[in-house]
This record gives C-alpha cells, structure tokens and sequence, in this order.
C-alpha cells in the first residue's frame, strides 16, 4: 500500500508541475507608463551605418525582456511632422504620444532625405503596429528644407497631413547655431558665419542656420505637391506659452478627440518649457532633455537689427501662405 501511495503522489505531483502558468499577472498587465515606449532599439538594417536611428520597443511592466506586439498592423503614417529643426517638433511629438490613437516613431527615420533608398516597404517596417482608428506618425524636421522630400511624400500618399512647426526665425538660428556650438567649440561667432564677408552688410542665406528660416521658400516647394489644407502651422512660441491651446488645434486637424489638455502640463521654470505631469504608474514627470532650453551665447545688436530687416519680407510672404500672423516683427 505505502509502494502504491508513494507512485500517485509522484504521478499527481508530476502533472500539476507540467500544467501552463501565465507569463505575467494579469491584474497588472494594463498598467501603461508613456515613458516605457522611449526604451531604444536600433533600426533594422541600419546597424552599419553612422546614421542608424533609434526606434522605441514596449516592455513589460513586470519584466526587463521586451513583449512582441502582434496587434494591429503597420502602416505608413497618415500624418508627419516635416519640421522645423530648433521649432520644437520634439515637444510636440512627446506631448501628442500621450494620446490613446496616436502611434509615433519616437526617433527621425530620415527616409524621405537619407534612407530613400532602402524602399518604402523598409520605411513601413520602422513604423509602430496601429489599431484600427489609430494614427500612425513620425517626426524629421529635414524634411522640411529638403527639395525632393515633398514629392517622395507625395508618390507615398499625397493626402498625408503635414505639420510644420515655426519659431521666430532670428530665435531658430541662434538656437540651432548654439547646439552645433556645443558640439563644435571651436565654431567661429555666430556673426562672423551670418555675414557673406567681412563687411558685415550681406546676410549669407546659404548657412544652414539662416536659409532654414526662409520658411516662404521652403513652403512654395511643398505647395507644388499639397493642397494648404493638407498643413498645419504650430507656432513654437505659443507651444511653450499655451502648450493646451497649440495641441488642441493639432488635435482638431487630425481629426482627433481633445484627450491632451491643461490637466498634462505644467512649467518648468529652470528649463524655461512646459512639462508633462507625472502619468498615472510613473515615478516622475517627464520633461523634454538636458539639451533643451541651453543659454543663448550675447549676439550684438546691430546683427540681431540686420537679420531681421533680412527675414522681413519673407516672413510676411509666409504669413500669406499660412494665413496666420505669427508675430515675429
């Protein structure tokens, strides 16, 4: 009796530890933090190459291993945020993640200007798995200044809503000359590179700081390829002052619920930027990066006066074509 005992104890022993257990609990397996989705992963493909991208992978909220998401499908973005560089396209990516129907590439692919090549059917690959009623987006402030990226756009889908996001252009070329400035300390002054000679009398519109803020030039480019209700125009000024009211209208223009509101924001005075509120199951707010908000080098008087009376005239040829008065004179 005790041989017969002891074989079913081992028998039944050994079934219940062959039966399936569940990978994670089930009564945690909801909980969302948006700052998970920041979790980099290198593109596929791109391994090799100095401008391979960082893509963002979910993960379990109760492990370290990533979690394949086979849901949805993966698309080519109905919508894209085509620029400006130093406009605060970052700022509005993050605070539109935080939108249920909205799926982001959280890095810049880059394909319309760098990656053409690899084919569309690698750009889609990049993109996030979306669900029904989703967007799918990606930002790559290049785009904007970029001749051949409308019409690449345009032979994808030429209905693709387009965000352009603006800043003072004089405010965009100090800014975007201050982060080559960190990166390049021995970079010459800012008006030594602004003027075409010494002379101090010619704006030279081929720096890459200046010509990125001939916003009119760039925007007749696009209007060859898109219809002007296809745009959207954020004001980057008002995107620090009035983040609420500049995503409600980004909202709007997607055809989107007003989900991101007052409730998600609050300043940051050290970085002189909003921030997004601490989201429910998250340690900490999230604010943009160390990068953001540097201190400006002093620029003299006289080249801030010559770069504005440069800017002028094609400023107010912008305000025409985006039928909005941003202000900047």
């Amino acid at each position: 009796m005790l041989l017969i005992f002891s074989y079913c104890f081992y028998c039944l022993s050994g079934l219940c530890n062959s039966a399936p257990r569940t990978l994670y609990r089930t009564d945690n397996f909801m909980d969302y933090d948006f700052t998970d989705e920041l979790s980099p992963r290198v593109f596929p493909d791109a391994h090799n190459s100095s401008d391979a991208q960082q893509v963002d992978v979910g993960r379990s909220p109760s492990s370290s291993l990533p979690v394949s998401n086979t849901f949805g499908a993966k698309r080519f973005p109905q919508a894209i945020i085509i620029g400006v560089k130093k406009g605060g396209t970052r700022a509005l990516l993050e605070f539109l993640r935080i939108h249920p129907d909205v799926r982001a590439v959280g890095a810049e692919p880059h394909f319309f200007d760098r990656f053409y090549d690899k084919g569309l059917d690698w750009y889609r690959n990049l993109m996030p798995r979306t669900l029904d009623g989703q967007i799918t987006m990606e930002k790559t402030p290049s785009y904007f200044v970029t001749k051949e990226a409308a019409a690449r756009i345009c032979s994808m889908n030429c209905q693709t809503k387009l965000i352009v996001v603006v800043r003072d252009p004089v405010t965009r070329a100090i800014s975007d000359y201050t982060q080559t400035l960190t990166k390049s300390p021995g970079l010459p002054s800012f008006q030594s590179l602004a003027y075409k000679n010494s002379s101090g009398e010619e704006i030279d519109d081929t720096w890459s700081a200046v010509r990125i803020g001939l916003y009119a030039k760039h925007m007749d480019n696009w209007l060859r390829h898109f219809p002007r209700n296809l745009f959207l125009f954020v004001s980057g000024e008002r995107l620090v002052s009035d983040p609420a009211g500049e995503m409600g209208r980004v909202q709007d223009f997607l055809g989107l619920k007003r989900v991101v509101s007052d409730k998600h924001f609050y300043f940051n005075e050290t970085k002189g930027f909003p921030c997004l509120k601490k989201p429910e199951g998250s340690s900490r707010p999230r604010c943009l990066g160390k990068s953001k908000g540097r201190t400006h080098p002093e620029i003299p008087t006289e080249v801030l006066q010559r770069l504005r009376q440069f800017y002028r005239p094609y400023n107010k040829l912008f305000y025409q074509m985006s039928g909005q008065n941003f202000g900047w004179d």
